[in-house]
């Protein structure tokens, strides 16, 4: 919570550094697509250079053939340094000086400007005194000057000798003197004002003017010159986050506009690499090391082997860490796959075991619940049976106590012949008994309305059985009402309908004998009906 905290008040009280930082990412992420894309500048490049080659090959006159020459030369110039040399030699080979009164001095400056791209400062200088400055028209004067300017800065960036170097820094601050001394065009004057001012020790006075012109200038090399002198001017005030931002700027200008000679990427690698980007430093240093090389431009080669090793080391440091913790990583899923392949069996075996433990849960809830509708069938028949019996019984009481009048009567009055006749006759006991075995019908077939028809499906067709008409129950159908209502022993049936062992045997056994089914399983059937 103390970090969440601790980050919201970096936002709101450092805002204007959250941007910068943004800014900065955003270059770096341009410069990357611009890397990625390097091909593809290089191929327009080449383009270019074999439209010159073709001029070159169809022009007729001396003037043009030098002036193909020396486009090619400057193409080639910061792009490859041995073309470079090849396409000087034949300037110098057509020679036109009645067209060119300089040429001579301007294949010299040529040549120590090849030399300097390729390292040779001390050869570059040598080339460079055989020039006598004041017999040159004013162009050529100028870029002499610019010439000698850019090769003392060059040994004054590669000397270690501090007296020696503040030697050629001030050969250097002599150039630039003399170079402010012509007119030029406002962006050369602020890059020159604003090297001296940073050179001084004012880069805050610096600043505003380079930012002026970048607001407006559009040329690419331009832009790479201006850009390049702000990072002079921020690291003089040890700005680390604006020297990024405009040497991604001036590397993007170099790349856009195809040099291969440039100092920009690797400064920026190192700088990179202090900042722990050890991808991006890697990442830029072998596109220093590969364009150097392509130039032929050894010093620049020499200046990225100085630290290529460090920032190598450390590349394959962090990639080897990288690697270790993919791997750590890789194991640690291989054994959290391990267990969860475990897992998954003993979850399916505990899911079958589950299963198993619902399914048997299922049919213990299903007998149960056939339990509890037998039950309370059986409940619900006794309730039937006991009310319509308590019926029965009352008015069977009701009926004894009338006889018992009318054979008080007939013996109060001394009919003594009706008497034992009434006595002898077994017409009541028959009647009750009939009416008895309709009211157990009727109390049956209220309690199981379709056993006629459930109890014929457990038969073969010919050996169904039905009432005749008038009656409920026959006596093989009273029979097995009886054993669905649990009474299955033959002397309790014999008794209950009056008939003898014998006869209920030969009842149960015939009908069994039609039975559609397994004959022995019958009367568990009829039970279930």
């Amino acid at each position: 919570m103390r970090k969440v905290v601790f980050a919201l008040w970096m936002l709101i009280l450092c805002p204007v550094a959250g941007a910068e930082n943004t800014e900065t990412q955003q270059v770096l992420e341009r410069l990357d697509a611009v890397i990625a894309q390097k091909e593809s500048y290089r191929s327009r490049k080449e383009a270019k250079i074999g439209e010159l080659k073709q001029k070159l090959r169809q022009a007729s006159s001396a003037s043009e053939k030098y002036r193909f020459c020396n486009s090619l030369f400057y193409e080639y110039l910061h792009y490859q340094a041995d073309s470079a040399t090849r396409y000087l030699n034949l300037k110098e080979e057509i020679n036109p000086d009645p067209i060119f009164p300089d040429s001579k001095a301007e294949h010299t400056i040529c040549r120590a400007e090849v030399m300097s791209v390729m390292g040779m400062y001390n050869d570059a200088l040598l080339e460079l005194e055989t020039i006598n400055p004041g017999r040159l028209g004013e162009e050529t004067r100028l870029k002499y000057y610019y010439a000698c300017r850019s090769c003392y800065g060059w040994l004054a960036d590669n000397i270690v000798d501090p007296q020696v170097k503040q030697k050629y820094l001030e050969k250097t601050d002599l150039y630039r003197d003399s170079i402010a001394q012509f007119p030029l065009n406002e962006t050369d004057r602020t890059i020159l004002m604003a090297e001296r001012l940073t050179l001084n020790g004012n880069p805050d006075e610096a600043i505003p003017m380079l930012d002026k012109q970048l607001a407006t200038v559009r040329d690419m090399q331009y832009l790479s010159y201006l850009n390049y002198t702000m990072y002079d001017a921020y690291r003089a005030k040890g700005d680390v986050e604006k020297q990024i931002y405009y040497l991604a700027q001036t590397a993007i200008c170099d790349l856009e506009r195809v040099v291969r000679e440039y100092a920009s990427l690797q400064k920026l690698a190192w700088l990179m690499y202090e900042q722990g980007d050890i991808d991006r430093a890697y990442c830029y240093l072998n596109c220093s090391m590969e364009d150097a090389v392509s130039c032929n431009a050894r010093l620049r080669f020499l200046e990225v082997t100085e630290f290529y090793p460090i920032i190598d080391r450390a590349y394959r440091e962090k990639d080897e860490h990288e690697q270790s913790v993919v791997r750590g990583m890789l194991m640690g899923i291989s054994v959290l796959s391990l267990l969860l392949i475990v897992a998954v069996f003993y979850l399916y075996h505990w899911m079958k075991k589950l299963s198993a433990m619902r399914k048997s849960l299922y049919e213990a809830n299903c007998e149960l619940k056939n339990s509890n509708a037998t039950l309370a069938q059986i409940g619900k028949i006794k309730e039937v049976y006991i009310a319509r019996y308590l019926d029965r019984c009352v008015g069977y009481l009701e009926k004894l106590e009338q006889y018992r009048r009318s054979l008080e009567k007939l013996a109060m009055t001394s009919k003594i012949d009706e008497l034992f006749k009434t006595i002898r006759s077994d017409q009541f006991l028959r009647s009750e008994r009939e009416a008895f075995y309709r009211e157990f019908d009727k109390s049956f077939l209220d309690l199981f309305p379709n056993f006629i028809e459930d109890f014929n499906k457990l038969l073969v067709e010919e050996g169904r059985i039905y009432p005749k008409p008038g009656e409920l129950l026959n006596t093989e159908l009273r029979i097995f009402a009886l054993i669905r209502l649990g009474v299955t022993d033959a002397n309790r049936i014999a008794h209950f309908l009056s008939y003898s062992l014998a006869t209920v045997y030969n009842y149960r056994s015939k009908i069994r004998n039609k039975a559609a089914g397994d004959k022995e399983r019958f009367e568990q059937e009829v039970m279930n009906l």
